[in-house]
């Protein structure tokens, strides 16, 4: 069974600020649960994971390295629905898992009970992980460190709890992106204010209040801390509006866009323009 930690979510800032709107937007849904999730049953979560590994199989897959985590100390930043925390179990991870919401982390645990693994499961804040330095052999987070209102901060965490030759292994949002363009497009170009930033666009349009998003130059300066850096950028379903783009985008306009759009061109010509770019940094 899993271990879970009601800890306070709380976020110290105060009310009204950009953590606070993090916590609400995720607390309202967490990642992917109105798309995918098919029920709080084993069914459901196994729709779950079967519809996000659809999308994102290889990337998640070669980041994360499931197979190669057996009796390692892996602590999973941003839970979610708990799909990738599953795949660590699975390999014989010993597991610690944080996300800022409770509501993450009670599906997480209710998979966990369900399919009979263990995890130590708790809330938490990114930018304040409770635990002690030179703790996990891995530290993985898909897609969640750009929602965090301080960023740098978290990664300085991330390398605190890090064992010395230990791996971070972290999914941020790339900045020259097909989906940056296409938010420019609908909240810029389409509404007369083409002057408006990418930083404004992805952080008041991609998810929750303050997304971000790095240029590779960024992101290595973000990890310059740690030992040795990888970085990859990959075109996913989103930039190719293969799929559902996100909670927060529906409607008429983007049914129409994705019957439009030049995804044979995108793949040849832009395959550097991808939203996802993974980082591999060794402490």
């Amino acid at each position: 069974m899993s271990i879970s930690i009601a800890l306070s979510p709380s976020p110290s800032d105060t009310v009204g600020s950009t953590k606070t709107q993090v916590y609400d937007f995720w607390t309202n849904a967490s990642c992917g649960e109105n798309l995918y999730l098919a029920g709080t049953h084993k069914e459901g979560y196994l729709a779950h994971s079967a519809a996000r590994y659809a999308l994102e199989e290889k990337e998640i897959s070669e980041l994360a390295q499931f197979d190669q985590c057996q009796g390692k100390e892996v602590l999973e930043i941003g839970v979610g629905l708990g799909a990738d925390h599953q795949r660590f179990a699975e390999a014989g991870a010993r597991l610690h898992g944080i996300d800022l919401t409770d509501r993450a982390v009670e599906h997480t645990s209710r998979r966990f009970d369900l399919f009979g693994y263990q995890s130590k499961l708790a809330t938490g804040d990114a930018e304040n992980l409770s635990f002690s330095d030179d703790t996990f052999d891995v530290v993985y987070s898909w897609g969640v460190l750009h929602h965090s209102p301080d960023t740098a901060k978290a990664i300085r965490e991330v390398w605190r709890v890090l064992k010395p030759g230990g791996e971070a292994k972290i999914m941020i949002y790339h900045k020259w992106s097909m989906v940056g363009l296409m938010l420019w497009g609908r909240y810029g170009l389409l509404t007369l204010q083409p002057w408006t930033s990418l930083k404004t666009i992805y952080g008041k349009y991609l998810e929750s209040p303050g997304t971000k998003a790095y240029s590779v130059r960024e992101a290595r300066s973000l990890f310059a801390q740690f030992t040795s850096i990888k970085v990859g950028i990959t075109l996913g379903h989103a930039d190719l509006m293969s799929s559902p783009v996100g909670q927060r985008h529906q409607g008429m306009l983007l049914r129409v866009a994705r019957r439009l759009w030049p995804r044979w061109f995108i793949r040849r010509y832009l395959p550097w323009a991808g939203l996802t770019m993974t980082i591999r940094a060794t402490k």
